[in-house]
């Protein structure tokens, strides 16, 4: 008698129970060394994404060791990353979802499908086939408030229910990761400089498990919106005309109302938002700045008036024993005043930067970005150029590049204070 057929005769199994059993045993075995050893042990390239109006399917052309979604506010965004996948097939797209990305993730171990959405949805669950090859995501509009919470509650994980043999328990091992309190997970960074110094923010967009967009050869927006933020700190600290702090100096989450937080609990003079700007055309490239629209300007007024605690709302300046009117209008005037000297700082830096590095004829542009909503503290999105194009993410991602990109900021954050301080002094003397 062989070793297999005395295997039921002990532990009371059939043949086929065994061999089963073993199958999953050895799947379970290959996930386990897929998490611990930082390499897919399968993979399943993706054959199709299919967007309906409450789901999401994608085929793979073979069994794939997990997945998990999370969702990205600012824009909204869905990204889901399967391990054990590669990029490809073909999209077919309808209900919320505006475009459909993909790129490699992780080293190459992962895919990272994002999905751009044209109004908000959020991921309420996960189901994989039977052999692993199929996952299905249901989609649940929300409102603008529900999304954000959403964003902020961390990652939904899936795995294979043939892994553990009884299909109907998928949601078991679903497990969701929540992001920090803003309590616990925020804290004020390192100033650079001399305290009679102007004080300058620059917040590295992205990060921690928001990478941005995927560009060109895979590189990830938050890692060179970092490294790009780092550059004009060390610029403006040689200087020596301004101080300096950055939101985030490693690899980490911050959610955007914090971005700007953070600067006014500093005070800051000035902010400025680094990121890198993407597109499905390879051809778009050049640099943009953005400051705040007009209509964006009137709601965010409209809501911090509306606030029922109005300490704090401009310069420190507390509104509490104020009328709603009243309140509303100081809020109105300092944001006014704020918007003029951000639409200065943008056209300042369009000018400084255009020698020096890749820019769009339209260099200022206006949008209502959460990161620029900040009454009383000048701030810009600066878009860095194209990461989809690849003679932009050449330059961002190179030393020279990015000292070039730093350059055009010193310059334009000086001549800006230069300015403000002639302005201050020739108001004191007139009225002196």
């Amino acid at each position: 008698m062989n070793a297999a057929n005395t295997i039921p005769a002990i532990f009371g199994w059939t043949a086929d129970e065994v061999a089963r059993h073993s199958r999953r045993v050895a799947l379970l075995l290959a996930l386990l060394a897929a998490w611990f050893g930082g390499a897919p042990a399968w993979a399943g390239a993706i054959e199709h994404v299919s967007v309906q109006p409450d789901r999401i399917v994608i085929r793979f052309d073979g069994s794939v060791a997990d997945a998990s979604a999370f969702m990205l506010d600012g824009p909204r965004r869905i990204a889901v990353d399967v391990n054990g996948a590669t990029p490809g097939g073909t999209v077919t797209k309808a209900g919320p979802i505006a475009d459909v990305r993909q790129g490699i993730h992780d080293g190459g171990a992962a895919t990272r499908i994002v999905f751009d959405l044209s109004q908000p949805a959020v991921v309420t669950k996960g189901d994989f086939g039977k052999d692993g090859s199929t996952l299905t995501l249901s989609l649940r509009a929300t409102s603008d408030s529900g999304f954000a919470q959403a964003a902020q509650a961390g990652r939904l994980r899936f795995l294979p229910a043939f892994l553990f043999g009884r299909r109907g328990h998928e949601h078991k091992y679903s497990v969701r990761l929540p992001v920090p309190s803003r309590a616990t997970m925020i804290g004020l960074p390192h100033v650079y400089g001399d305290p009679s110094r102007p004080l300058v923010v620059i917040d590295p967009g992205h990060g921690g498990h928001d990478p941005g967009a995927i560009g060109y050869q895979g590189l990830e927006e938050k890692n060179l919106t970092l490294k790009t933020a780092l550059a004009i700190r060390d610029a403006l600290i040689k200087s020596g005309r301004v101080r300096v702090a950055l939101t985030r100096d490693t690899d980490r989450f911050i959610p955007l109302r914090e971005r700007y937080r953070i600067a006014r609990k500093l005070h800051a003079d000035l902010f400025i938002s680094i990121h890198c700007d993407s597109s499905d055309n390879p051809d778009a490239h050049g640099a943009t700045a953005y400051t705040l629209s007009e209509v964006a300007s009137d709601k965010e007024a409209a809501r911090l008036a509306t606030r029922e605690n109005k300490a704090d709302v401009i310069s420190g300046v507390d509104l509490g024993h104020q009328s709603a009117d009243v309140s509303s209008i100081l809020i109105d005037l300092t944001q006014r005043q704020t918007m003029n000297a951000s639409s200065n700082f943008a056209r300042l830096l369009g000018r400084e930067a255009n020698p020096l590095i890749p820019t769009k004829s339209e260099f200022h542009r206006m949008a209502s970005l959460m990161v620029l909503k900040a009454p009383d503290m000048p701030s810009i999105l600066f878009e860095t150029g194209y990461i989809s194009n690849p003679t932009d993410a050449a330059f961002l991602n190179s030393n020279a590049g990015r000292a070039k990109i730093a350059d055009s900021v010193e310059q334009a954050v000086e001549v800006f204070f230069a300015r403000q301080y002639a302005s201050e002094h020739s108001d004191r003397d007139s009225n002196g």
